[in-house]
């Protein structure tokens, strides 16, 4: 009896050893991700060398209101109408509605699915298959009820990487439409800009058209009394036609400014036409912010969506390696399934089953692997995206800056050419009136004199220009709060170039 026991006990020890064995060697064949991974990471911005290029300066972030600086009431309400009827707007709010829909289908993979469903079937059975007498054979009506319910337990964490890298995705759209926000305010404020230079340039076509007619009177005058000939006359009329129709081109660039202010509004060309003329300032003294560029990350739009899309591909990334590991889903159901209707509400038909399915990858030509790969490789190409967008951020700061600087320079010295060659050309024309100078002599003053104004014109209004860009680069008043409130998202922004890769951590 007890070699019958010992015997019994080891024959059990023998099995359970083999179930083992037969696991692990099931396992050992399974597809596995071996040898794929990644080494790329973000770059930090404190690894650019931005000292000299973008210093500190005891400045401030911009603000959302940026625009009121220059004091024009006309651009605020111009870029509150932009942003409410540029079509460009809506097509932004609607990708964020697809990457919420697409988040909240990926959330309800996360959670117990229960289903109920009813079917009526007019079915003849086979006399010679399974279904024996006396429904072989014969016409039968089935009704079948039921109420099922399923739940993936996602021991490896699949669907929850899934729901990460969607809310992600989410936060990279949000961002993108404040990248879309930010690129039609400031093409319109440039755009107006742009309108404010060409009525000041116009306003010194005018008055060298008044300057002409002046030359040219004052030519006729002296033809009188034989100090000039026609062809003083001539090259008056000349200079005043040509005058006249660089007076005429500013007029049609006028126009096709406003028109092009209308469709930034979203509306039609005629709304062009009723915008007044902009009565824009100076604006604020341009200084930088202390902690640039560590701060810019989280300031401008377009790096926050890059950095949300490199999030939402490390998720990607372990989803595609929770893949590779067994699948068990648990479902249940009960209801009811008779033939005809007399006994279907019947304690007899009922009908219930419960048990898990368990899904496990031993050999699938490559897929899985393959598909990690993909992964890896968007992974790799957002993170190069993010870096490139960082460097683009870093290079547009100091650019702006630096132009900034170049016109306050070039401001001055413009200005002092402007005032001597004013002078200049009143005092020629004066001593062409009382006959001590020729009209040439009084051409040139009055063309340096315009070139002067021109320059001075020009100088103002690409500052201003450069403002507004400067305003852009810097963000434009956006700030990503969602870091704050997701560790992983803010760790991975100000992680250095030596912190260990969130995907090859997880490798």
């Amino acid at each position: 009896m007890q070699v019958q026991l010992n015997q019994r006990k080891i024959g059990s020890r023998v099995a359970k050893a083999g179930v083992t064995l037969i696991f692990a060697a099931v396992l050992s064949a399974c597809a596995n991700y071996a040898g794929i991974s990644s080494d790329k990471q973000m770059a930090a911005p404190q690894t650019y060398a931005t000292q000299q290029s973008i210093p500190a300066d005891n400045g401030h972030w911009p603000a959302a209101n940026w625009a009121d600086q220059f004091g024009d009431a006309q651009l605020k309400s111009l870029l509150e109408e932009a942003l409410k009827g540029n079509p460009s707007i809506e097509q932004a709010r609607a990708r964020v509605a697809a990457a919420a829909a697409y988040s909240e289908t990926a959330k309800a993979s996360t959670m117990p699915q229960v289903g109920a469903t009813y079917s009526f079937t007019r079915q003849q059975y086979s006399g010679t298959a399974l279904v024996p007498p006396p429904y072989g054979g014969s016409w039968q009506s089935e009704n079948k009820g039921l109420l099922s319910a399923s739940y993936d337990l996602d021991l490896w964490g699949k669907n929850r990487e899934a729901l990460k890298a969607s809310l992600s995705q989410l936060q990279a759209s949000e961002a993108d439409a404040e990248v879309v926000k930010l690129s039609l305010t400031s093409a319109t404020a440039r755009t107006y800009n742009q309108l404010a230079r060409l009525y000041a340039l116009h306003d010194i076509a005018q008055q060298e058209v008044t300057q002409r007619e002046q030359i040219d009177r004052i030519t006729a005058g002296r033809i009188a009394t034989g100090l000039d000939t026609q062809v003083e006359r001539k090259t008056a009329q000349a200079n005043l036609a040509t005058s006249r129709a660089s007076l005429a081109a500013l007029d049609g660039d006028i126009l096709t400014t406003r028109y092009q202010l209308a469709a930034l509004l979203g509306a039609g060309p005629d709304r062009g036409l009723a915008i007044a003329r902009p009565t824009l300032g100076i604006g604020d003294e341009v200084r930088l912010p202390d902690n640039l560029p560590a701060d810019l990350v989280s300031r401008r739009p377009d790096l926050v969506a890059a950095k949300w899309r490199v999030d939402g591909l490390t998720h990607d990334v372990k989803e595609a390696k929770a893949e590779f590991y067994p699948d068990i889903n648990l479902s249940a159901a009960i209801g009811l399934d008779a033939f005809g209707f007399g006994r279907f509400l019947t304690a007899a038909s009922r009908t219930a089953s419960v048990g898990p399915a368990i899904h496990l990858p031993i050999f699938d030509g490559g897929q899985l692997r393959a598909q990690l790969k993909g992964r890896y490789a968007d992974f790799d190409y957002a993170v190069a995206t993010y870096n490139q967008t960082l460097i683009t951020a870093l290079s547009e700061v100091a650019t702006q800056l630096a132009q900034i600087r170049s016109t306050d320079e070039q401001l001055g010295d413009a200005e002092a050419a402007q005032e001597a060659a004013r002078s200049a050309d009143q005092l020629a024309l004066t001593q062409y009136k009382a006959g001590l100078a020729n009209q040439l002599t009084v051409l040139n003053a009055d063309t340096t004199a315009l070139a002067a104004d021109q320059q001075v014109a020009n100088l103002k209004m690409n500052r201003r220009d450069q403002q507004i860009a400067l305003a852009a680069a810097l963000g434009g008043g956006y700030t990503d709060n969602a870091s704050n409130s997701t560790s992983e998202a803010a760790s991975a922004a100000s992680a250095s170039a030596a912190q260990t890769n969130p995907v090859v951590a997880a490798r």
